[in-house]
């Protein structure tokens, strides 16, 4: 029986893959394998770039598509475009729009790719950073850190995780406003609202979770749960 042989495939493409593909696998396609990264390389090569970005307070975020290599998100930059990261943009919001960016931008460049006008361009050696994987702990709010911190883990995380008296919660959105000194974690307002100080200045979590409960303002957690000023998070 006359073994056929299986055709080349003209390009390999790879969205959110979590894993360094072997180079013989990346040297199977004519044109290589093409990644689609959520950053603006060489800013947050890795496996989290739209958390770190977030968590750095980073004014704009993009894709790159990218011809892989055997390094991590180290190959040439065949194409990239970028957005303005929204004050209220948390890690959903972001991806979304991100993904939908890289897709369009991803048919552009297999367009180029086959009428041989697509250029690699090497990543520049400065601005390297990197975006590790994000380890659960992570996510546990230090409310010790400045306010502005806390929010952008809540947006990052999104749910960040703490505890209230002793009790796990999840807090899905919260905003910077002006706190006097009081021991970072300690809630210094309820009426109407839900502001706890942090290391500086104090958020208003708008948003929040009991374990096993559902997503509640915190208008409807305080109903359920009233609190007084010098309840504890953390």
């Amino acid at each position: 029986m006359e073994r056929v042989k299986a055709a080349r495939p003209d390009a390999l493409v790879v969205a959110a893959y979590g894993l360094i593909l072997p180079q013989s696998l990346l040297d199977i396609p004519r044109y290589g394998a093409l990644n689609i990264h959520a950053s603006l390389l060489p800013r947050w090569r890795g496996a989290a770039p739209i958390q770190r970005a977030l968590l750095a307070g980073d004014e704009q975020s993009g894709v790159s598509i990218m011809q892989m290599d055997a390094g991590l998100d180290s190959g040439p930059v065949l194409a990239q475009r970028a957005v303005a990261i929204a004050p209220d943009d948390d890690a959903g919001t972001l991806h979304d729009r991100l993904a939908m960016l890289g897709a369009d931008l991803m048919v552009t460049v297999l367009q180029d790719v086959a009428a041989g006008r697509a250029r690699g361009v090497p990543q520049p050696l400065a601005g390297i950073t990197y975006a590790p994987k994000v380890d659960k702990r992570e996510a546990l709010l230090d409310w010790t850190r400045s306010a502005a911190e806390v929010e952008r883990a809540v947006r990052a995380f999104h749910p960040a995780s703490s505890a209230l008296d002793g009790d796990p919660v999840r807090v899905w959105r919260a905003r910077v406003v002006p706190g006097a000194a009081q021991p970072p974690g300690t809630v210094v307002d309820t009426t109407g609202r839900l502001v706890v100080a942090c290391g500086t200045d104090a958020v208003e979590i708008s948003e929040l979770q009991r374990a096993g409960g559902r997503r509640l303002t915190a208008v409807e957690f305080l109903r359920g749960r009233p609190l007084r000023p010098g309840a504890r998070f953390g």
